[in-house]
Parts: C-alpha cells; sequence; structure tokens
C-alpha cells in the first residue's frame, strides 16, 4: 500500500506534533517530520489506513483507545545500540569502584532505553566484573517512555542486525541465546539484574532512591524548552550529590538548567551544581 500525501497533511502533521509533545514532551524535530510518513507506515498498513489525514481522524475519532500510544511509540526516536560509545562506560566502572570502596551498592539509572541495549551492556559488564573480581552488581533501573520499547526490553529479543550493533562475538555467545528466525535472546540471569518501567521523564516522579550515575542520552535533544526543565529536575533530584550525568555527544546543559556542571569526566559528563539543587532522596 502506497501513502497519499493530501493537501492538509501539513495540518495532519502539527496535530501529530502536537499529541507527541502532550504525551512525552518531546518535539518532532526538523530533520525527522519529512519521515514521519515513514516511521507511520508500518502502523498504517497494519490498520489499512492509507494517508497521515486518515490516522489523525482515527486517533482524534478515539474508537481504538490503543492508536494514539501505537502512533507515540512509533514517532518516538528509539535509535540505540549495545555499548554505544565504549568510553561511557568505562567512566562508570570507575564511579562504580568508588561507591564500593565507600562500602555502598552503586545504583545507574538508564533514563530513555528504548529498547534496552545500554541496560543490558551495562548488566553485560558489571556481571562478567563480579564473575572475575566478586565485586558486587550494582542496581540498573531502566525507564522509556514508550511501552512498546520498555515491552522489548523487557522480553530481551533482538534480531541478527541489532545484535551486531556494537555487540562483541563473545559476549553475543556467552549472554544471548540463538532462536529461529535469526532472532537472539538474552539470558533470564541477565535480565534479572535490570528493573524496567515506562515513564515520563517531565511528568511522572523518578524511581525509588538516590542514582550514583544516570545516563539520559540524546534524550534531551527532541524536549521543549519547559519539558526540558521538568526533566532535568527530576533528575537532579534522584541523584546522589556526588552523582554522575551522562548526555549524548551533541547535548549540553549549558544555557538549560543550573543544577548541573561540567564534570572532569569528560565530553558530556555533568555533576550536580549548588545552584538551586533539589535536595537528594535517601
Amino acid at each position: 500500500m502506497a501513502m497519499v500525501q493530501s493537501a492538509s497533511s501539513g495540518q495532519s502533521l502539527a496535530v501529530l506534533s502536537a499529541l507527541l509533545e502532550a504525551r512525552t514532551g518531546q518535539q518532532i524535530a526538523s530533520h525527522r517530520s519529512t519521515r514521519v510518513d515513514t516511521v507511520l507506515l508500518p502502523l498504517m498498513r497494519e490498520r489499512r489506513i492509507e494517508t497521515l489525514d486518515q490516522l489523525v481522524y482515527a486517533v482524534l475519532d478515539g474508537r481504538d483507545p490503543h492508536l494514539a500510544g501505537r502512533v507515540i511509540d512509533a514517532l518516538v526516536n528509539g535509535e540505540t545500540s549495545f555499548f554505544r560509545d565504549r568510553h561511557v562506560f568505562d567512566n562508570i566502572v570507575e564511579v562504580v569502584t568508588e561507591v564500593e570502596r565507600a562500602g555502598r551498592r552503586a545504583r545507574i539509572w538508564s533514563a530513555g532505553c528504548s529498547t534496552g541495549q545500554e541496560p543490558l551492556s551495562l548488566a553485560m559488564i558489571f556481571a562478567e566484573r563480579q564473575e572475575t573480581h566478586g565485586t558486587p552488581m550494582p542496581e540498573i533501573v531502566a525507564t522509556d517512555v514508550s511501552e512498546a520499547a520498555i515491552a522489548r526490553a523487557r522480553s530481551g529479543s533482538y534480531t541478527q542486525f541489532e545484535v551486531q550493533r556494537g555487540l562483541p562475538i563473545r559476549q553475543m555467545v556467552r549472554w544471548f541465546e540463538g532462536r529461529p528466525g535469526n532472532e537472539w535472546v538474552a539470558r533470564p540471569e541477565l535480565l534479572r539484574h535490570i528493573a524496567f518501567r515506562q515513564m515520563n521523564l517531565t511528568i511522572d516522579p523518578a524511581p525509588g532512591g538516590s542514582f550514583d550515575v544516570v545516563l539520559c542520552r540524546n534524550v534531551m535533544l527532541y524536549f521543549a524548552p519547559e519539558p526540558k526543565k521538568r526533566a532535568f529536575h527530576t533528575i537532579a533530584g534522584a541523584m546522589r550529590p556526588t552523582g554522575l550525568l551522562i548526555l549524548g555527544a551533541g547535548e549540553t546543559v549549558m544555557g538549560q538548567t543550573d543544577l548541573f556542571q561540567l564534570a572532569s569526566a569528560g565530553r558530556g559528563m555533568y555533576q550536580k551544581s549548588d545552584m538551586g539543587d533539589p535536595a537528594p532522596r535517601a
């Protein structure tokens, strides 16, 4: 089925953009607006909907209570891979080591975990570290606004293409089981180290307790200014005073919030500042 763009598809795009921002705080970036029809096409084929306008009408009609959520899941950028930016994980190991020296179990939050490759990468690193050195596993919490993404992450199921993106063959064989149809599934003993939950960074409370590391990479890029401030406030309130916030390489806190300042760990690494700092939780 070919998608037919109608004369009012620009108006439909505006409606979808407003829906995305209302539900998630995210905006459709200018470079992605021309690809909206592409990311929605599989859903439209499934529902036998031919145009973007018809899809918007169906969402607004409300007769299918799940359709809006499916549209949001398709529009949210879920780009991810295993062990993306390896130096980031080296920094996290250093932070966790310092926490262990202080006699505590480290806590890590993967905020905007998409389909789970990031928290699974963390789980592999620390499970192997535990096997080798007998060190405790940190607590790993992973959240995402997309219900579909969290469901995929919990399943630990990936295609051959997905596991080949950043996952070394040794760790693929050690931690994943091959299934028919070129499917690879993370072993239960790996998945049990991660607590997955659906969460909207801009409106929902953070997971309980305080974190030593928060990864929120390539998420803030898509937030409007006010939702972005709320997300930073939520993250700051969930971090220990010595905690480390890790953003994507193209993201910064400069001019966005006064709750964080550049850390000495390197590019994209931030620590809490003393300016308007929300009180950390126990």
